[in-house]
């Protein structure tokens, strides 16, 4: 979809300082149903529209969730909206985690700040349904404990008897009595066979990296290892060009690509 749809906002929830999530319902037609990891334009009318990830679908595959940061003038007006304002949405964009590909296998959800907001998904989904895996594994690492997402969420995740959730922070403050340190230190308590695993990795581009080298230095495949992409897209569909990383346009070929993908294009200085 090129044209944005008026979708009405429903519900506004400050996550953090700077971060917001908000609900949404068309106001007429829905757009087509989104996918665990693909994105929407959103458009905040008379300031501009930027991507964001999808961070909850609804179950009739109506409503979208969306969790956005403040760090510009679209982000910033999209934080602003309030309960009966509208938003332009396109999308469905780009791809997917891959969910039917972890069904038996050990699951590793490893987010970094608000690449969290993206793998929201995966993480309702899986435990809605925790059959459908061996174990999950959701590790989560944040900057400071203020700037942690879906914390009240987090703590219900904890009390899953199917889940191994643990969250770490760069920075504690005095409140502070978890885990400190990078993400990637939650891996050694993780529950997990690594040549069966599935891991979904999404945050910072230094996160990443560390993560997935750490996963395959493990033993869990590469081709197994999924991760998110962040460049800057403007039209969404492959025609700008300005999201080019290599070989890949990430608004078409992502924003997920497998490790054995990504790796060789996240490695190239400047690239």
């Amino acid at each position: 979809m090129t044209t944005p749809m008026p979708y009405q906002v429903v519900r506004r929830e400050s996550e953090t300082a700077d971060a917001v999530t908000v609900a949404l319902r068309p106001v007429g037609a829905a757009l087509a149903p989104f996918q665990p990891g693909q994105f929407a334009m959103l458009y905040a009318f008379g300031v501009g529209e930027i991507p964001v990830s999808v961070s909850g679908i609804t179950p009739d595959d109506q409503g979208l969730v969306h969790t956005v940061r403040a760090v510009g003038a679209v982000s910033e007006a999209l934080c602003g909206l309030r309960p009966g304002n509208t938003v332009g949405v396109r999308g469905p964009f780009g791809t997917g985690w891959d969910l039917p590909a972890a069904r038996g296998r050990d699951l590793l959800i490893v987010a970094g700040g608000i690449g969290l907001a993206p793998l929201r998904p995966v993480v309702v989904d899986a435990l809605a349904e925790p059959d459908r895996h061996r174990r999950v594994n959701v590790l989560v690492g944040s900057r400071a404990p203020d700037d942690l997402l879906y914390r009240t969420e987090i703590g219900h995740w904890s009390t899953a008897p199917a889940a191994h959730v643990a969250v770490t922070v760069d920075r504690p403050d005095d409140r502070w009595t978890g885990e400190v340190g990078m993400v990637t230190t939650l891996l050694d308590r993780a529950r997990f066979h690594p040549p069966d695993s599935v891991a979904f990795v999404c945050g910072p581009e230094p996160m990443i990296r560390a993560t997935a080298r750490d996963l395959v230095r493990r033993g869990v495949p590469a081709r197994r290892i999924r991760v998110s992409l962040e460049r800057n897209m403007r039209c969404a569909t492959g025609h700008c060009g300005h999201c080019q990383l290599g070989t890949v346009l990430v608004c078409r070929d992502g924003p997920v690509l497998g490790w054995d993908h990504a790796e060789p294009l996240l490695a190239v200085r400047e690239l």
